[in-house]
């Protein structure tokens, strides 16, 4: 046998050396097995495919909260003025299927208010925004391989309104096997399960190869406004187009305080005297609590991005834009372990010349991420003035309700199933219900009632500062049509009775709701 085989009693192993050993070598087997797979992925495709890679993580000590000129504040913009507005352009990011909301078709198309849908109320703003200034601010909608047929499809509708639709696809990248580092996908036109639309960070590229940049730039359009479709607050704002035109920014990012909803968000940072953002996922697990404090981070990234379309074009011939790769591990729905290579658009920051961030009102960042975003818009919160959604001036505190809806709530089926009707809440500010509960017609929520039931018939509650309604498991609350109960603290067994109080000449019937102790619970009005 060869001496190289035979163990060495003189080994300086260290403990552990082996398994880091066995690591190194079954990656570096399954990353040649990786680009191989890869290579032959990309000869599938007759395009010309560019590669690209990440850049070095960041090193932690580097990283600084942004500096006062690196961050303007809302307050000090100027004023717009309308002739900006013929170099402007909006797009709009339309290509999220909602999955996490339980849709299947384009998110854009969810009804999110007064039986408009997202696309409905951007439509209505531009439309209004050109009609009002008697200029072309067109719409562009960067679509993926889930959403583009669907699109095309529903935008026929707005063939007489007075805006221009251009809609271009993103690019698709292969998910990537989390065990084995290979490719899902065989070939380029295998199941399109086996892909994934990059996200947001794709804009530059696809924007740039699909020829509507230069379209644009034939067009005489300077500026682009980007936001997310699912984002009700990102509406066009001469203050900031006017800023970004006085002070020859290149780009500018909309941020916005940080609240304890917002921990996760992306936020700029001054890293080396350069702004740049900072994704949680870049940060290393130990400095996760120094990302999340609101002390050092103050303020968050609303995805909200105007960008110079000149310096875009220059960038993009050369070369230059190197967006940090984010790695972001999925499970198919047959319950394999995937990953995703994914990129920011706010990251291309670093890469345009006096690049800032401007500091807007929480009402510019307003997501419909969930079915608690979805019955604050629905609710009467909020009303519509020329596909905008403006605060209720009935509404008596200027911060909107906190509104945590359970899993019974998560999908957009069993909310429509569990809200007869879209409660009142203009005096809510804090919502918080799970189990299996389902609302009646005309219920009013406001006051201070905390419930929490073994054993239920129904209940209603009302909370001027806090709701919070508990269907314990196996357990069902059903609050009935008119109901309104107001600060209480209702605990333990429960059986609801119903007592007739007054029976009016016109017919109104008002009525309280007592436990079986006769505690008066709430009370309401029939008609």
């Amino acid at each position: 046998m060869s001496d190289s085989l035979m163990p060495r009693s003189e080994s300086t192993r260290v403990r552990g050396q082996s398994q880091l050993d066995f690591k190194t070598a079954t990656t570096g087997v399954a990353a040649k097995a990786m680009r191989n797979e890869l290579s032959s992925l990309v000869k599938s495709v007759s395009d010309t495919q560019t590669k690209k890679h990440a850049s070095p993580n960041s090193v932690w000590d580097h990283i600084k909260s942004p500096s006062e000129d690196q961050i303007v504040p809302y307050s000090k913009l100027p004023s717009g003025k309308p002739r900006n507005l013929e170099k402007l352009a909006v797009l709009k990011v339309n290509g999220g299927l909602g999955t996490s909301m339980g849709m299947t078709g384009a998110k854009s198309a969810l009804e999110v208010k007064d039986d408009m849908t997202f696309l409905d109320l951007t439509v209505r703003q531009i439309e209004h925004l050109n009609t009002t200034n008697r200029v072309d601010v067109p719409l562009i909608l960067m679509t993926s391989f889930n959403t583009h047929e669907d699109t095309l499809r529903i935008i026929k509708k707005y063939a007489n309104q007075q805006l221009r639709i251009t809609t271009f696809n993103q690019s698709r990248y292969p998910r990537i096997f989390k065990e084995s580092l290979l490719p899902c996908p065989k070939s380029a036109d295998d199941d399109k399960k086996n892909w994934y639309p990059p996200g947001h960070g794709d804009l530059y590229n696809a924007l740039y190869q699909s020829g509507v940049l230069d379209q644009l730039l034939a067009e005489g359009k300077e500026y682009l406004f980007v936001s997310n479709s699912d984002n009700l607050g990102a509406v066009v704002d001469e203050s900031i187009l006017e800023h970004m035109v006085q002070s020859q920014a290149e780009f500018i990012m909309e941020v916005t305080d940080k609240t304890k909803a917002d921990v996760k968000g992306g936020t700029l940072i001054d890293y080396d005297g350069n702004i740049r953002l900072l994704e949680v996922a870049q940060v290393p697990s130990e400095h996760i609590e120094d990302f999340k404090s609101v002390r050092k981070f103050k303020i968050f990234n609303t995805n909200n991005l105007w960008i110079n379309l000149k310096a875009l074009k220059r960038i993009m011939e050369g070369g230059e834009l190197e967006l940090d790769i984010i790695v972001n591990p999925k499970t198919t729905d047959d319950g394999q372990a995937v990953l995703q290579l994914e990129t920011a658009a706010g990251d291309a920051i670093q890469f345009f010349k006096n690049g800032h961030g401007v500091n807007v009102p929480r009402s510019r960042f307003l997501p419909v991420k969930s079915c608690s975003d979805l019955l604050l818009i629905k609710s009467d919160i909020y009303r519509i003035q020329h596909g905008q959604l403006v605060i209720n001036e009935q509404r008596m505190f200027e911060s909107t309700p906190v509104i945590k809806l359970g899993d019974h709530f998560k999908k957009i089926a069993q909310f429509q199933k569990r809200f007869k009707k879209i409660p009142k809440i203009l005096e809510l500010d804090h919502l918080t219900v799970t189990g299996d509960v389902s609302f009646g017609r005309n219920v009013t929520l406001r006051g201070t009632v905390i419930s929490t039931y073994h054993r239920m018939m129904f209940v209603a509650l009302v909370a001027y500062a806090e709701c919070l309604v508990v269907a314990n498991e196996g357990q069902r609350i059903d609050i009935p049509d008119g109901c309104i109960l107001e600060n209480r603290l209702v605990s333990g067994n429960l059986n609801l009775i119903f007592a007739f109080i007054n029976i009016s000449s016109a017919g109104i019937v008002k009525y309280v709701y007592l436990d079986t102790d006769n505690n008066l619970l709430g009370y309401g009005i029939c008609f």
